[in-house]
C-alpha cells in the first residue's frame, strides 16, 4: 500500500493506493528553498538583468509597485524589504513609494485585509492602494496589434518608476505567470482583461507555452505600453519556499525563470491514466474554485476520454465568482454551458464555467472541497463528500492493472506527453 500527502486548505488530506494499482507520482522536482531567501532578494537586486540599475531612476518623483492579491502564494515579506531599503537607499522618501494590489477582475481587497498580504510594518510605513477594474479614471494607452484596449491603474501610470513582483511559475492558458503579468492584467480595465482572455480556446494558449503563446505575448506587448521598468520576481519550491530570486528588465527576468521553472515543474508522462488524484496546492491555491479549476486543467492533461478525476479544493470562499455562478444558473449539462459560452461571447467570471465543461465534458470531474453539496453540484459537478471512500469507489472501478497518477501540487506542474 502506497501513502500519499496531498495539500489541502491549510493541511493536507492522505490517501491510501494498493500497489496492484502501480501509482504514479506526478509532481515538480522537490528542490531545496535558498539558504537565506532575504540575502537572495538582495543578490538579485545588486545584479539586475538586462543592464537595468534602479539608481538611474533617483531623480524621478515617485515609485509605484505592483503586488499580487490574497490569492497568489508571493512571499512579499520577503521581496519587499530588501526593494523598500534599496529605494530609499537612491533617496524615494517612504511616502512617494506606493504599493498597489493587483487584483485583476477579482474583487478589490478591503484595507482590513492588507494584512493578509503584508508584514504590519510595510502597511505603516508606505502607502497602499487596490486596483479595481472597473475605475471610470483608468489611463487608455489605446490598443494593441490584437486591437485589445489597454486600460491601465492611474496611480500606477502617474509614477515615474514602475515595478512589478510576482512568482514565475507554470499557469494554465497564460503559459506562465510572472513578469509584466502583474501589472499588464492585475492592474488592467476589464474590457483589456476580457479581450484578451477571449484568446482562451487558441490552442496555443496553454500551460508551458511562452513565446508561441497569443495570449501571454498580448501580455507582453501591454507590459511595454505600460512601459514596465523593473521586475522582482521569485521562484518557490514545493512548499511555498523561495528557491531562486531575479530582478531586472522584465523580458531577461522571464527568460531566466521559465527556465529554472521548466527545469523544476516540467515532468515527462509515458501514458494517460484512468483516475488521476489532484490537488490544487492547498492555500492559497484552493482558495476558491476559481483559483483551483486551474489544477483541473492540468490533471486533465494526463487523463484518459470517460477518465476520472478527484480534484482536492477546500474551497472556503466557494466558487470564487459571482459571474460564474450567475452563467451556471439553469445549466443542465456540460454541453450547454459550451454552447451558451460560444452565444454569448467572452466574459471573464463566465470563462471559469467554460474551462472546467471544457474538462468535464470529456472526464468525469468528482470535487473534495469545504464547498455545500448543492453549491457543487450547482455547478454540475459531482461532490466529494468522503474522500477515503471516493477514492476506493474509483479504484473499485478499474481493473486492477490499470494505472493512477498523484498530482500533490497540480496547479504548478507542467505534464508532457512523451508521445
Amino acid at each position: 500500500m502506497s501513502i500519499f500527502i496531498l495539500p489541502y486548505g491549510t493541511g493536507h488530506e492522505e490517501i491510501s493506493i494498493p500497489d496492484s494499482f502501480h501509482p504514479d507520482l506526478i509532481a515538480p522536482l522537490d528542490v531545496p528553498a535558498a539558504p537565506d531567501p532575504l540575502e537572495e532578494v538582495t543578490h538579485a537586486l545588486m545584479n539586475p538583468l538586462g543592464g537595468i540599475d534602479l539608481s538611474r531612476f533617483s531623480g524621478s518623483h515617485s515609485v509605484a509597485i505592483a503586488i499580487n492579491d490574497k490569492t497568489r502564494p508571493v512571499p512579499h515579506h520577503i521581496l519587499l524589504p530588501p526593494l523598500l531599503r534599496k529605494l530609499e537607499e537612491i533617496g524615494f522618501p517612504p511616502a512617494s513609494i506606493s504599493l498597489i494590489i493587483a487584483t485583476g477582475t477579482h474583487l478589490p481587497m478591503p484595507q482590513s485585509e492588507f494584512s493578509k498580504i503584508l508584514p504590519s510594518e510595510i502597511i505603516g510605513r508606505y502607502p497602499v492602494f487596490s486596483h479595481d477594474t472597473d475605475a471610470v479614471d483608468l489611463v487608455d494607452l489605446g490598443v494593441t496589434s490584437r486591437g485589445t484596449p489597454v486600460l491601465v491603474n492611474r496611480r500606477f501610470m502617474q509614477a515615474g518608476l514602475r515595478i512589478v513582483l510576482g512568482n514565475i511559475e507554470p499557469h494554465h492558458f497564460m503559459g506562465f505567470s510572472g513578469g509584466v503579468k502583474t501589472a499588464a492584467i492585475g492592474l488592467a480595465g476589464r474590457a483589456t482583461i476580457n479581450q484578451n482572455h477571449a484568446l482562451l480556446p487558441h490552442p496555443l494558449a496553454k500551460t508551458g507555452h511562452y513565446a508561441d503563446n497569443p495570449m501571454r505575448q498580448e501580455v507582453e506587448e501591454i507590459g511595454k505600453r505600460i512601459g514596465i521598468h523593473f521586475a522582482l520576481n521569485a521562484v518557490l519550491n514545493n512548499n511555498k519556499e523561495v528557491v531562486r530570486v531575479i530582478a531586472g528588465d522584465p523580458v531577461a527576468v522571464m527568460e531566466a525563470g521559465i527556465k529554472l521553472v521548466r527545469s523544476i515543474c516540467q515532468v515527462s508522462v509515458k501514458h494517460a491514466y484512468d483516475l488521476v488524484i489532484a490537488s490544487a496546492g492547498g492555500h492559497p491555491k484552493d482558495i476558491n474554485l476559481y483559483q483551483s479549476q486551474k489544477a483541473l486543467t492540468h490533471a486533465a492533461l494526463l487523463t484518459k476520454d470517460k477518465g476520472t478525476v478527484i480534484l482536492l479544493a477546500a474551497c472556503p470562499e466557494g466558487p470564487g465568482s459571482k459571474g460564474y455562478e450567475k452563467f451556471m444558473e439553469g445549466v443542465t449539462s456540460f454541453s450547454e454551458v459550451l454552447a451558451r459560452f460560444k452565444t454569448q461571447g467572452f466574459e471573464v467570471g463566465p470563462h471559469k464555467a467554460f474551462l472546467v465543461a471544457r474538462d468535464a465534458s470529456r472526464v468525469n470531474v468528482h470535487l473534495f472541497s469545504s464547498m455545500p453539496t448543492w453549491q457543487v453540484q450547482k455547478l454540475l459537478l459531482a461532490p466529494v463528500i468522503n474522500l477515503d471512500q471516493a477514492v476506493q469507489q474509483a479504484l473499485n472501478e478499474l481493473p486492477s492493472s490499470t494505472r493512477v497518477a498523484i498530482m500533490p501540487i497540480a496547479t504548478i506542474t507542467i505534464p508532457v506527453m512523451e508521445s
